[in-house]
């Protein structure tokens, strides 16, 4: 239907919506765990020819509800831009219910809160944030480009604008050092900035980026086997206290193990299986498996 610039990626929950590239690249691109763009240079694509996209896959796909907006942040592109691609949905997909996209801590605080819910008014009303930690110090040795308060900022904006926000948190992303900061500081972060969905992946590191990875880390980085990383998810779970309500989920394909749950209601039952794989019970995912 539509001939997308590769690589192209979505959050699981979008693999059966409609994609369309608003943006190609991410204009970030600096964090050394990532290498989903390393091969494309960000850029805006032009109106006219995400216009056509919209057009033929109108055609093809006339009743779509929901639409992601690639590549790796949309939400970078200026409000008016996005407003009028946004009004171009609307009219071309009548039964049109939610436009989402990723989105980065920078490009959420460059908006007004003004801004993002004239965006929300006219459907774009989730944003997947990667969150990936609370910790400032493993903030700064992934080179995120935010701190624990620009985090905070940007899902308290989105939230006041009444966007969801999809926060994912990697776990293994503080080695065997220092994964406690990291998941404490990630509990203490997410105590106080409201979000609707929590998902976590596993440290996935490809050829492209491991050597960068473990340079920008600045020290001997030890990688968590099965058993730490389900110390860290149990960490995890069980400090849980959320301002609001959360759905949770560890199901990505990175994962070692996938849980499923509401926080804090569901945070007993998860912690028991954790417990019992821990214990020896069966339901890792084998590693190969495993991936992005």
């Amino acid at each position: 239907m539509l001939d997308f610039d590769q690589p192209l990626y979505r959050p699981p929950s979008e693999g059966n919506n409609l994609i369309l590239q608003a943006t190609l690249g991410c204009s970030f691109n600096r964090c050394s765990f990532c290498s989903m763009y390393r091969s494309k240079s960000y850029q805006a694509r032009p109106l006219e020819d995400v216009f056509e996209d919209v057009d033929r896959a109108a055609t093809a796909w006339p009743d779509a509800r929901r639409i992601f907006l690639a590549d790796g942040d949309a939400l970078t592109l200026p409000t008016g831009h996005l407003m009028k691609l946004l009004e171009k949905l609307d009219q071309s997909f009548p039964m049109l219910s939610r436009v989402s996209s990723y989105a980065t801590p920078a490009n959420l605080r460059r908006k007004s809160i003004a801004e993002l819910t004239e965006l929300r008014e006219n459907r774009l009303n989730l944003v997947y944030l990667g969150i990936e930690s609370g910790s400032d110090l493993i903030l700064k040795k992934i080179t995120k480009g935010a701190n624990r308060r620009s985090l905070r900022e940007a899902m308290v904006s989105a939230r006041t604008a009444g966007i969801k926000v999809s926060g994912t948190v990697i776990l293994g992303l503080g080695g065997a050092e220092y994964w406690e900061e990291h998941i404490d500081g990630t509990l203490a972060l997410l105590s106080e900035a409201p979000l609707t969905y929590l998902s976590t992946l596993q440290l996935f590191l490809e050829d492209t980026v491991r050597q960068e990875f473990v340079e920008k880390f600045g020290e001997s980085f030890q990688r968590q086997n099965d058993r730490g990383i389900l110390l860290e998810q149990a960490r995890l779970v069980g400090g849980m206290d959320p301002p609001e309500p959360v759905i949770f989920r560890s199901n990505h394909a990175s994962n070692a193990l996938a849980l499923a749950g509401n926080l804090p209601r569901d945070r007993d039952a998860l912690l028991r299986q954790i417990d019992a794989i821990l214990k020896g019970a069966p339901g890792i995912r084998p590693a190969y498996l495993r991936g992005l």
